[in-house]
């Protein structure tokens, strides 16, 4: 009877060994199909071409940045932090179609028919 137990207890954790072995590879290849899965997908290809026109109007101040009314929230908090990084960058930045300037100062104006207007 002992040699059963024995027995029986040997083959349950054989069973119990293999089962682990199979989870592990199930496990990398779950974590792969995700991967394959987000690569693949609309959207993570729409972010790509938003993350590439941002990183296309943050290196030309020039580029205006239009900020309307019914923008939401997060597209609104994006392209007024590419406008104040292009300020800090090149000292002007065109929003809503007027180029907008700041001084050693850090003082931000405007030309209004050629006078600068602090804003």
């Amino acid at each position: 009877m002992n040699k059963y137990l024995i027995g029986f207890a040997f083959a349950l954790a054989l069973i119990l060994l293999i089962n682990k072995i199979t989870n592990i590879k199930k496990n990398k290849n779950n974590k792969l199909s995700k991967f394959k899965k987000k690569l693949l997908s609309k959207e993570s290809n729409i972010e790509k071409i938003f993350s590439r026109d941002d990183e296309k109007t943050f290196s030309d101040p020039d580029i205006n940045i239009n900020i309307g009314l019914y923008d939401n929230e997060d597209i609104t908090n994006r392209k007024s932090n590419i406008h104040r990084a292009r300020l800090s960058k090149f000292k002007k930045s065109k929003l809503n179609g007027e180029t907008i300037f700041i001084d050693l100062d850090q003082k931000i104006y405007k030309y209004i028919n050629g006078k600068k207007k602090f804003i």
